[in-house]
């Protein structure tokens, strides 16, 4: 039995698997991965942007084989080096005023922590989101989830408004000056707002949305929503799981390109390379105020703690957002030269690129998957994403050089010129 065969018939059905002939990653190395039959890759999406500086980074393997070697587990009742260690380098670098750090295991629940959070300093259940926003899959991240292909239950636990602003190519507002696109995000807002009524928790917004097919509204677009929410005590939460750590090249997070800063940041994939590790910052008075015990069993581990800990290190001291923003116009540009009617719309920031197919205007989810295979073929590993599956994202690790660069774009201008 295969081991397609074999995933099959034990996990859910549900669980997408990329490409017609499914490839089984079995070790990587900088921006390289091969598969179980030694076919090697150039992985320009890094576990859904979660391997962010290199595979087998060396730093990373020591310092996760050192601390496995003394102690892989202690949980929160315990004093735990690493995890403060990383917990006081994440706030050295967050830029968020008396900064606190909670520690998690994945982004799902790093959002689940900041809606509770927010929830119970506002005491209401009724949060703000974007269209066409992705915040996780628990059942209380799904609730606030504005892309229905991400959205199973219509069950909730919060009372969620959606209002615009998360994409420009789409959007009712297409084609307005980024100013009057602003403008009217911000009276969408304000009329959400006014039907809502009540003490509204919070707005949650990606900077950049990830599964939304790495969309966005102009930079200033959320900055301008702040200043709506602060005239009535609502806390903002930036979702940074896929903008953080520099991967913009602008900025080392996404909220920094907006002029204002939010209540929370939530934070999760590449930080820990890969590692099962995910967070929330916030100013100790948020963080703080919380009416009851918790603790957080895998959260903080020792092992991930040390593991992130050297991977941020090492991101910080190789400058890789300098890195993504000299190596990201590269590809934006070899991108936006290509002549093809399907390429709708090339978007985002340093390395963080999506590319929307379409076909006479409208989304063409088979044109993607085309591409998809054509990359693999040419030993290009790429995303997809968007509300109708048409959107490719491509996210290389952090440390990409200018040669692996060229090579990945040509390998996908080919992908998308072959398309008929």
């Amino acid at each position: 039995m295969s081991l397609l065969d074999r995933t099959r018939a034990v996990l859910p059905s549900w669980l997408a698997i990329y490409y017609e002939d499914p490839i089984e990653i079995e070790r990587g190395e900088g921006r390289r991965v091969w598969d179980s039959q030694g076919n090697a890759y150039l992985d320009f999406f890094g576990g859904i942007l979660t391997t962010m500086t290199a595979h087998a980074l060396p730093e990373v393997t020591k310092a996760v084989s050192e601390q496995a070697g003394r102690i892989i587990h202690s949980s929160t009742l315990y004093l735990n080096r690493p995890m403060v260690e990383l917990a006081e380098q994440i706030a050295t670098v967050s830029a968020i005023p008396d900064a606190k750090v909670f520690l998690t295991t994945s982004g799902t629940e790093a959002n689940d922590t900041a809606l509770l959070l927010a929830s119970s300093l506002r005491r209401s259940n009724q949060i703000l989101a974007l269209r066409n926003s992705y915040h996780g899959r628990s059942f209380s991240t799904i609730a606030i989830t504005g892309n229905r292909s991400w959205s199973p239950t219509s069950l909730s636990p919060f009372q969620t408004y959606y209002v615009h602003g998360g994409q420009q190519y789409r959007s009712p507002f297409a084609g307005l000056p980024d100013g009057e696109f602003i403008a009217a995000c911000v009276a969408d807002l304000r009329e959400v707002l006014d039907q809502a009524g009540g003490d509204v928790a919070a707005l949650i917004a990606e900077p950049i949305q990830g599964v939304g097919g790495f969309t966005s509204g102009p930079d200033g677009l959320l900055g301008a929503f702040a200043e709506v929410l602060r005239e009535k005590g609502i806390l903002w939460i930036s979702d940074e799981v896929q903008t953080g750590w520099g991967r913009t090249g602008e900025h080392f997070w996404g909220w920094q390109a907006h002029g204002a800063t939010p209540d929370l940041v939530t934070f999760a994939k590449g930080v820990g390379n890969g590692l099962s590790m995910g967070g929330v910052i916030a100013p100790a008075a948020i963080m703080d105020s919380l009416g009851a015990n918790s603790i957080s069993t895998f959260g903080g581990s020792p092992l991930t703690s040390a593991g992130a800990l050297a991977n941020l290190r090492y991101l910080l001291d190789h400058r890789l957002q300098d890195n993504a923003a000299r190596q990201g116009p590269i590809l934006f540009e070899g991108l936006r030269a290509i002549d093809s009617p399907h390429v709708g719309d090339v978007r985002g920031k340093g390395l963080m690129i999506g590319v929307e197919l379409v076909r006479d205007g409208d989304p063409a989810p088979d044109i993607a998957n085309m591409v998809l295979e054509g990359a693999k073929r040419r030993g290009v590993l790429i995303g997809k994403g968007g509300l109708h599956g048409n959107a490719l994202r491509i996210a290389p690790p952090l440390s990409l050089t200018r040669a692996e660069a060229e090579e990945g774009l040509a390998a996908l201008v080919a992908a998308i010129e072959e398309v008929p």
